[in-house]
């Protein structure tokens, strides 16, 4: 008895070029899904679910749906093809259409699926959950537009090894300084942003307090500084105060974290803090006396103003209740 291949490929139209896809590589193609079986059934169509747009297969990263891997390393950029594929490949399909299908839409109105609810609701889509009852062979079209090799494009942060990562932040440090001494502060604080971001992705790995920890937080701590300035800056001071205390945290006298959260405290008018802060800042170095002393007589200013505004808006308030008919 002759065995059916796992895999069968008819091509619909050729290509014009074959590219080698090797691991790394990005593929770009649209595709079709048809159940099979008494009816052949339209299932998905890449131009009409989701965001209507290409799918894009990065290989060698463990895709839910591997056989799409081995599919299109046997294509050419520009060939369109059909794999029927026996039902045990394809058993991950119904949880890829799904993720698939709702792409952009609301997450409030996307049904999670969990295993209790997978048992008692279903995915939320009455084909799929037929499917996953009733495993069936599928054929998949696909139309592969376009390949693009590991060296071509620019990888996302996900694509990146624990190194290349590392290798990043510095840079990233650098251009938010560039930045920052242009005066572009909302570019400069995305750099910061993007530096913190993967010290504390690499930090989620290691143990808080092991050495490979402590070594990303001393990396990390002036970035935040420099976040922190860029936020001040902007006048979002609760950020500052937050991002600053970090710091004093890890770093009990840094200078520069006292001073910037003795600004952000007076900004949301916290003046007791923020005196507490500057006196530190002048014991800690008495160079910064005289900046510390103008810092404090401003305080003291900015407290009578507030006292007489609030005087004055109760005296208002009161020849305002004595003057109502």
């Amino acid at each position: 008895m002759t065995q059916i291949a796992p895999i069968v490929k008819n091509v619909i139209h050729t290509g014009q070029k074959y590219i080698p896809i090797a691991n790394g590589s990005k593929v770009h193609f649209h595709f079709q899904t048809w159940q099979l079986g008494k009816e052949r059934v339209l299932l998905d169509d890449s131009r009409k679910i989701g965001k209507k747009e290409p799918m894009v297969l990065v290989i060698g990263h463990k895709f839910k749906l591997e056989v799409w891997e081995t599919i299109v390393k046997m294509m050419a950029v520009g060939e369109v093809a059909s794999f029927v594929v026996k039902k045990e490949l394809v058993f991950s399909y119904p949880f890829v259409s799904k993720t698939l299908r709702e792409l952009g839409q609301d997450q409030h109105k996307i049904k999670h699926s969990c295993t209790m609810t997978l048992q008692t609701e279903g995915l939320g889509h009455p084909d799929l959950d037929h499917l996953m009852k009733n495993p069936c062979d599928l054929e998949f079209i696909i139309e592969i537009l376009k390949v693009e090799r590991s060296d071509e494009y620019e990888r996302e942060m996900w694509q990146l090894s624990t190194e290349e990562r590392t290798e990043m932040i510095p840079s990233l440090r650098e251009k938010g300084n560039k930045l920052y001494m242009q005066k572009k502060f909302e570019e400069a604080e995305e750099a910061y942003g993007q530096a913190l971001g993967i010290c504390e992705q690499l930090m989620l790995r290691e143990r808080k307090g092991d050495e490979e920890w402590e070594t990303l937080n001393k990396i990390k701590l002036p970035i935040l500084l420099n976040y922190a300035q860029c936020k001040l800056i902007k006048g979002e001071y609760y950020p500052v105060i937050e991002h600053c205390s970090t710091v004093l945290e890890y770093d009990r006298d840094n200078e520069k974290a006292l001073y910037r959260r003795a600004k952000a405290n007076i900004g949301a008018w916290n003046p007791d803090m923020a005196q507490e802060d500057f006196i530190r800042l002048k014991s800690i170095n008495p160079s910064m006396g005289n900046i510390v002393d103008k810092e404090l007589d401003n305080i003291k200013k900015l407290r009578k103003d507030k006292e007489n505004n609030d005087k004055n808006a109760l005296k208002n308030m009161f020849i305002s209740n004595n003057g109502a008919p």
